[in-house]
């Protein structure tokens, strides 16, 4: 599979990144915030949900990670929940990103949620962010679990049908 570059203008933009990103892990130490430039940015595993989807179960290249950033523009504020910044080592797992819209459209928050509670808010003038994978897809270990049809889907609790 080719390596995965998309970019978000839009909620419906965002929800696709979501989607693509839903299982990630990082380590804290790969977060930056760069004030004066206005960007966050985050450095990450994400798990290849379209080849796992695609693949037999069975197939070894049915669970693959690759190495991607992510990065988000026009960020005004940041501001965390549950996460000690003293601990660099720190692994977080991505659930969703969601985005709130602001009083005064289009300025709004842009969450990332992560498991355990935790949670990345960014204050935003505007959806500006660009998923890049940086690399080859190693082979995962396991397929993230979320139960009954698990897979991709934007929203934080899975739903069984």
């Amino acid at each position: 599979m080719q390596p995965l570059k998309l970019v978000a203008l839009d909620t419906e933009d965002l929800a696709i990144l979501s989607a693509q990103l839903q299982d990630a892990v990082m380590r804290l130490a790969d977060v930056a915030y760069q004030p004066k430039a206005q960007r966050f940015a985050i450095v990450l595993n994400r798990f290849d949900w379209p080849t796992a989807l695609a693949a037999d179960e069975k197939a070894a290249k049915a669970n693959e990670r690759r190495r991607a950033a992510v990065r988000f523009e026009h960020v005004r504020k940041v501001l965390r929940q549950g996460i000690d910044q003293g601990n660099p080592d720190d692994v977080l797992a991505l659930l969703a990103i969601v985005f709130d819209p602001a009083a005064e459209p289009p300025a709004g928050t842009i969450t990332l949620i992560f498991a355990g509670g935790r949670a990345i808010r960014l204050e935003v003038d505007y959806i500006e962010a660009e998923l890049r994978d940086l690399g080859a897809a190693w082979t995962a270990g396991m397929r993230p679990d979320h139960g009954e049809n698990s897979g991709p889907s934007g929203d934080p609790t899975p739903k069984a049908k």
